[in-house]
């Protein structure tokens, strides 16, 4: 009876021993491909298996994150990466949403110092003072005919979204307010784009409108420009001579 015991415990430490090297040897595998896919996203700007790459990423991230560190990979140009990984795989998804159901967010440190702006029920109100370029970039996207939003918080976005029953966001921010509403959408359910602004910091910051029109023209008939906003978008996506 006792030599049964035995021989049966040790079956069950044998089995515990295999299935752990064989949970090492796949741990050791993926996470081996997955830095070889990051570092040559990160060298070359070519993500392969972008969906395999960011379901891994986020499955390891502990230990991608502790590699990135290890390797001298700044966390920023990290999450910038991964931001973009999330566009990419968002692009098509975005290109089909109704114009009627798209919005663009802005956060109000985009804005002068001076800003003369008042804060109504629907975000700060933009009076085109010429004090900053959000002026214009507010008439360019309500020209591609987006509904554009000067953000005064966080929970402002919700409170638009289902009012307007928006399916499709351009949301411009700092880059942890982008990593946290590309995760926020996902959980959601609608289709998020992030612009990372060029300068952090509460107040004047600053954003490549030229990346926020590329993104916003996507899925749209150029056909339907004005011509009143055609000399503000991207010289390569310009629609008539």
């Amino acid at each position: 009876m006792v030599f049964e015991y035995s021989v049966t415990f040790q079956s069950v430490l044998t089995l515990i021993g295999l299935i752990t090297v064989v949970f090492l040897l796949f741990f050791l595998i993926i996470s081996s491909i997955l830095i070889v896919l990051l570092v040559y996203a990160l060298k070359t700007g070519i993500v392969p298996f972008p969906r395999f790459l960011k379901a891994g990423i986020l499955f390891f991230e502990t230990f991608m994150i502790w590699f990135i560190r290890v390797a001298g990979i700044n966390d920023t140009d990290f999450w910038r990466f991964m931001a973009g990984l999330q566009n990419n795989l968002n692009k098509q998804a975005f290109s089909e949403v109704p114009i009627d159901k798209r919005a663009v967010f802005l956060p109000q440190c985009l804005r002068s110092a001076k800003c003369p702006a008042h804060l109504e029920p629907e975000g700060l109100k933009c009076r085109s003072c010429g004090l900053c370029t959000v002026g214009q970039a507010h008439r360019v996207l309500q020209g591609l005919g987006y509904r554009v939003f000067i953000v005064p918080g966080s929970s402002f976005i919700g409170r638009m979204i289902k009012k307007y029953r928006i399916k499709g966001v351009i949301g411009v921010g700092c880059l942890i307010e982008i990593k946290d509403g590309l995760e926020m959408a996902d959980k959601a359910g609608y289709v998020a784009m992030g612009v990372v602004s060029d300068k952090d910091g509460c107040v004047e910051t600053s954003v490549n409108w030229e990346s926020v029109y590329e993104i916003a023209m996507l899925g749209l008939d150029p056909a339907s420009f004005p011509d009143s906003i055609l000399e503000f978008l991207p010289a390569s996506e310009e629609p008539r001579a």
